[in-house]
């Protein structure tokens, strides 16, 4: 079976925290590296920071230094700790496999929403 199913969205005010996870089928997460997405409305889907298979990190400038991407390996669950949340980082947030974002896939899942507004 096929899933992605990510979670731990909500709402925060400019300058809180969230952490993101999202658990994932076998297939997608085992060996494979894996990363975060984010749409904002009215704007493409976007890479937000990506993670190999045994841990290294890329961050993509807008979250450099306030997001941290990590896996569990046993879980094939991926997590997203988010601090000094802005206003601009308002989106739904997805996970997936990196290769089959950068193949086009049109498998994803639910997305979690974030709003960051006072």
């Amino acid at each position: 079976q096929v899933q992605l199913v990510e979670s731990g969205g909500g709402l925060v005010q400019p300058g809180g925290s969230l952490r993101l996870s999202c658990v994932a089928s076998r297939n997608i997460f085992d060996g494979y590296t894996m990363g975060w997405y984010r749409q904002a409305p009215g704007k493409s889907r976007e890479t937000v920071a990506t993670i190999t298979a045994d841990g290294r990190a890329n961050y993509e400038a807008p979250v450099k230094g306030r997001f941290f991407i990590a896996r569990d390996n046993d879980r094939y669950t991926l997590y997203l700790g988010m601090t000094n949340l802005r206003p601009d980082d308002t989106a739904v947030y997805y996970c997936n496999g990196d290769s089959l974002v950068q193949l086009g896939t049109d498998f994803w899942g639910q997305g979690t929403q974030v709003t960051v507004s006072s």
